[in-house]
């Protein structure tokens, strides 16, 4: 065991300090993240009683909307993170809900396939607000307490998915009752989206005072260390971008776009690639040919493996949140109340087992640095 002496982290006790600005700012930004989840997982307990409901919608069109709820997240994070780098996390958090509510209402009113989809696709987008919240928790702890305060912050949010499954059919088919009832509910989160955004704006400070926010020289593209890890970017590019292709072949397997917008999509995203890694290489030779400083150098490859491990169980988050209400519901003739309930407890770990895992960070060595 190796143990870093002297590291102390965060204490349970002091998440109840609410009279200290940094507790402060932490709950308002895990409860804009809970929100964000809430909102972006709002059709999953709702899907079997939309069908039910709409004379005109299939299991088809469901499966589709399921799809389009996770397209745009990943460009969507790093559009973000390029306004978050210019602009700092109060201005994009608050303003990432507010826009969101739009898409929001048009989802929760909209009468037509061509309206429910494109709100979808835009409203995929809220999935970026995980990065927000990081970094401005990463501004207001050190390095001993950010650990345990970024997953507290993220096992929270998380749970903002449960939330919905518990808390939607209920509103749906009970506090709205009726068979627009399901319209109702969604609605009620794009409400909640828009008032906490005015609210986060108003009450949240990008760093503590006399810290300054420190902003990268370029933002349209990530600087690495060396020739090799130029190259490991590039590569890596690709599937970001193949991601978006994935899901246009899969929505044209389904039926909902031809295949002439299926080749037009795929050159569209080619050329977006293309983009990219001119990027990419405008930004990194000439600090490449400069020579990088031995402190800002670091492995891409250490980058590689976290994107290969998110992409494993974020992945897999997502994909069973998004269906286990409805299975529940089908396998097992369920009520969506008594569904949405059930498949809630999948989430329920992250708010003991994220914390759980700073405390191993630091049983084991891992320390400041890594933070």
């Amino acid at each position: 065991m190796n143990r870093e002496e002297g590291v102390e982290g965060m204490k349970v006790s002091e998440l109840f300090a609410f009279r200290n600005e940094q507790i402060k700012m932490l709950h308002l930004t895990m409860i804009a993240f809970f929100i964000s989840f809430f909102t972006w997982f709002n059709m999953a307990p709702l899907a079997t009683t939309m069908v039910q409901s709409s004379a005109w919608l299939t299991k088809q069109h469901m499966a589709a909307l399921a799809i389009l709820n996770v397209a745009l997240t990943i460009p969507a994070r790093i559009i973000i993170g390029m306004l978050l780098d210019k602009y700092g996390p109060r201005i994009v958090f608050s303003s990432l809900l507010i826009v969101m509510s739009i898409p929001t209402f048009i989802f929760a009113f909209g009468d037509s396939w061509s309206q429910l989809a494109i709100s979808r696709l835009i409203l995929s987008s809220i999935g970026a607000s995980f990065v927000i919240g990081i970094r401005l928790v990463a501004e207001w702890f050190p390095p001993k307490s950010v650990g345990f305060a970024e997953a507290f912050y993220a096992g929270w949010g998380n749970f903002g998915s449960a939330a919905a499954a518990m808390l939607l059919p209920w509103l749906g088919l009970n506090l709205f009752a009726g068979p627009d009832g399901w319209r109702y509910a969604i609605a009620f989160t794009g409400l909640i989206c828009l008032l906490y955004g005015l609210l986060y704006y108003a009450l949240v400070k990008d760093t503590p005072d006399g810290k300054v926010y420190q902003r990268p020289r370029k933002i349209v593209a990530m600087e690495v260390s060396s020739w090799g890890d130029m190259i490991q970017l590039i590569l890596w590019t690709i599937p970001l971008v193949g991601a978006l292709g994935v899901t246009c072949w899969r929505l044209h397997g389904l039926g909902f776009i031809s295949e002439t917008t299926l080749y037009l999509t795929y050159a569209g995203l080619a050329l977006l690639l293309c983009y990219q890694i001119a990027r990419i290489l405008e930004v990194n030779i000439p600090i490449l040919r400069k020579g990088v400083p031995e402190d800002d150098r670091y492995k891409f490859r250490n980058v590689g493996a976290l994107n290969s491990t998110y992409f494993a169980n974020f992945g897999a988050e997502l994909a069973i949140v998004s269906m286990l209400p409805a299975f529940f519901q089908m396998i097992f003739s369920l009520s969506p109340t008594s569904a949405g309930l059930i498949a809630a407890s999948f989430a329920f770990v992250n708010l003991i087992a994220r914390p759980m895992e700073d405390g191993y960070r630091i049983e084991w060595g891992v320390g400041k640095k890594s933070c």
